[in-house]
């Protein structure tokens, strides 16, 4: 490492995108089937390329369990030495089961030391999902405040690298739809070469900010507006923005709209076609 710096170029790679996870069944010979379907297939078993090469839904979960494992085994706990291993399972276990939620080191602090009884430093915290991160395990999302234009360090989310990360972990295979559409959108951005932050306007939260050199998109993402109190939910943060950078709003609603200028657009459709966020 020491005689490659300043002599290499790094490239992050990502487990499949939806394009390339339907490019991938048909490479495979496998069915493609209606694409809101194979989008929640998706969304339930992440983008593992060979986990396709398995029709058994217990053959797929054993491989995918089999990768994280062998992730956190080796690229983690051995490489770097883990020394309580309990605690730092705990840690891990918890923060997956978050993903897409608010996160705080004090919040987590408190969590462990007062609810689960688990005596942790802020520092020993910290160190485990910066090992996390470090494997791509989990991505970090900060928040940037949109009055005064700078990050707000302590308020940020974590996603997962992949949404299969979820399923190996959990036994419950259900997919929640509000983290998990949040999820697959970030990592797509990310691949796209977008950077990408949670928005606060106020006191009103903008799911992304996403900055690709100087143009900036914000975007919205909810499995449907077919209520009108959701609707009028998610459009609201819209309404305080001052500027006229191109807003999105993503959801799986099959019939779009239009409103106050708002670009609504199908999720999966967006995937599938390998879809661009609009310059101004």
């Amino acid at each position: 490492m020491t005689k490659l710096t300043g002599r290499h170029m790094e490239f992050e790679l990502f487990t499949l995108s939806f394009d390339e996870y339907l490019g991938m069944k048909g490479f495979l010979g496998k069915s493609i089937g209606e694409r809101r379907a194979e989008f929640e297939e998706y969304l339930r078993y992440g983008g593992f390329p060979r986990s396709l090469t398995y029709d058994d839904p217990e053959a797929k979960a054993a491989y995918i369990e089999e990768v994280v494992a062998q992730v956190v085994e080796k690229g983690i706990k051995a490489r770097k030495k883990v020394r309580n291993v309990s605690t730092f399972d705990r840690v891990m276990t918890y923060v997956i089961n978050k993903f897409g939620a608010p996160t705080s080191l004090t919040n987590l602090v408190e969590h462990f030391n007062n609810v689960e009884g688990v005596p942790v430093k802020r520092e020993t915290i910290a160190g485990y999902l910066r090992l996390l991160e470090s494997a791509k395990v989990l991505y970090k999302c900060e928040r940037f405040d949109l009055k005064p234009r700078r990050s707000l360090r302590g308020e940020e989310k974590y996603y997962l690298a992949d949404l299969g990360i979820y399923y190996a972990c959990n036994t419950d295979a259900r997919v929640s739809y509000g983290p998990s559409l949040e999820n697959v959108l970030y990592v797509y951005l990310r691949s796209h070469g977008y950077r990408v932050s949670v928005g606060r306007i106020g006191k009103f939260e903008c799911d992304f900010i996403c900055r690709r050199h100087d143009d900036y998109s914000y975007v919205q993402v909810a499995m449907t507006i077919a209520d009108r109190a959701v609707e009028d939910r998610e459009y609201r943060p819209f309404a305080y923005i001052r500027d006229n950078y191109p807003q999105y709003l993503f959801t799986l609603d099959p019939l779009l709209q239009r409103r106050d200028g708002v670009r609504h657009l199908n999720l999966a459709d967006f995937m599938a076609e390998e879809g661009e966020l609009l310059t101004p």
